[in-house]
Parts: C-alpha cells; sequence; structure tokens
C-alpha cells in the first residue's frame, strides 16, 4: 500500500491524528526533502527510514520504490509542505503504482492552494490552478497568456526571487485585474495582501519580500474590483 500523507504548510498544529498513525505504521517514509521531512518526524516522535524523492532522483529510484511496494512493504509518500504530488514529484510515482495495479490512498490535509483561495475574496466556485510559472519573462507570459480570456479564478505558486517579475507580466498580460497575494499561511505572520494587480505591483516594490507566496488573480469575466489593502 502506498499511502499518500498531506502535512502542514507551515503550522504543525495542522497535522491530523490519521496522517500520525499512518507515519508510524509504515516501513518506509518517502520525502522530497529527508531532513524537513526529519524534523517533522521527529517533532511528533516517528522513526521511521526515509527515502529520498526528489526532481533529480526520480527516474532512478522509482524502480526501488515500486520493488519495495511489490515485496508487501508499506511506504508513505510526503512532501515539504501540503498534499504530495501538487507541484512536487510525488505525481510520477502516484501514476507508477497505478499502472502496476498497487493499492494506493491519501489521508488529505492542508494545501496552500485552496487555503490562499478561500482567503482570497475572489470567487472560489469555479478556479484554475496553474502552479509555479516558467523562470523567463518570456515563456512566462506566454504561458500566462493561455487564460487571458478565462473566467475561472487563477491560481498560481511563486518564489520570493520572481515574484515581482511574475506581477509586471500577469499586469502585462491580464490587464488590471483584481487580486491577492498570500504569504506565510498558517504561520505566526500569515499576511495576505488583496488589491488591484497594479496595487499589488507597486506595493512589492517596497514590501520585504520573503518566503514563498501563492498569487490568486480574479478570471476575465469577474467584477473589477478593488479590494481593500493588507489585512
Amino acid at each position: 500500500m502506498l499511502y499518500i500523507v498531506s502535512t502542514p504548510i507551515g503550522n504543525l498544529g495542522d497535522m491530523s491524528l490519521r496522517a500520525i498513525e499512518i507515519l508510524k505504521s509504515v516501513d518506509f517514509v518517502v520525502s522530497e526533502d529527508t531532513r524537513k521531512t526529519g524534523f517533522l518526524l521527529k517533532h511528533f516522535d516517528i522513526h521511521k527510514p526515509q527515502i529520498s524523492f526528489r526532481e533529480d532522483n526520480e527516474k532512478r529510484t522509482l524502480p526501488k520504490l515500486l520493488g519495495l511496494l511489490n515485496a508487501g512493504k508499506q511506504i508513505a509518500l510526503v512532501s515539504d509542505a501540503g498534499t504530495p504530488s501538487v507541484s512536487d514529484p510525488g505525481f510520477t510515482l502516484v501514476r507508477e503504482v497505478i499502472a502496476a495495479n498497487i493499492e494506493l490512498t491519501a489521508i488529505p490535509g492542508p494545501t496552500a492552494l485552496i487555503t490562499a483561495l478561500v482567503l482570497s475574496g475572489l470567487p472560489v466556485h469555479s478556479f484554475t490552478f496553474r502552479g509555479f510559472p516558467p523562470r523567463k519573462a518570456g515563456p512566462r507570459k506566454r504561458w500566462l497568456a493561455v487564460d487571458t480570456d478565462s473566467p475561472h479564478t487563477l491560481i498560481f505558486y511563486e518564489s520570493p526571487y520572481r515574484l515581482k517579475a511574475f506581477l509586471q507580466d500577469a499586469l502585462e498580460v491580464y490587464g488590471d485585474r483584481a487580486a491577492a497575494i498570500a504569504n506565510d499561511l498558517t504561520k505566526k505572520f500569515e499576511t495576505m495582501y488583496r488589491g488591484t494587480l497594479q496595487e499589488l505591483v507597486e506595493r512589492f516594490e517596497i514590501e520585504k519580500i520573503l518566503g514563498e507566496y501563492c498569487v490568486v488573480i480574479g478570471g476575465k469575466s469577474d467584477p473589477d474590483e478593488n479590494l481593500s489593502s493588507e489585512t
């Protein structure tokens, strides 16, 4: 059995009792960053061997994991934070496990994109999650342009190093739409920035940029609202 185990995106209090129980019961924990997962396991007094499964080693690690599962071992897949296979290599393992007719299940829990969406104040009934944009401006603008006419709320992940460039490109591609930016979700200094894309571009010219960000942008058919500033 492969267990896909969601873990906290910041606040360790969000770890579910079922997730702890599963991690204590399996034979191996497959993690994106063994050091980060090691802190999590130690906090909950869980002592299990870890297997690293990252973008740069997934091809050579997949056969090993499938072999262990076929041998009857119980494996838990976790990511650095949130729900595994959302913007991380877990998808490839899930796909291969399904193809091999190996049993799997998911232990649901936190995910940054849903948390940011419900806090954004933007429509939640229909949305598109795009993940991390391309790093370079040209490919990023073309990638953004795919959703120019989409009526759905758009959700993106972005690093602190490219946040300003991403906001500027989004403003250029989509126009001045309502948007929101989430930072440090579930942590002590959780912050939501709300406004138009132009207002947020200007805000982050002076705002200190640290940590990972989730950007939520209104769809084309949404009302052109000027949302209130940071709360």
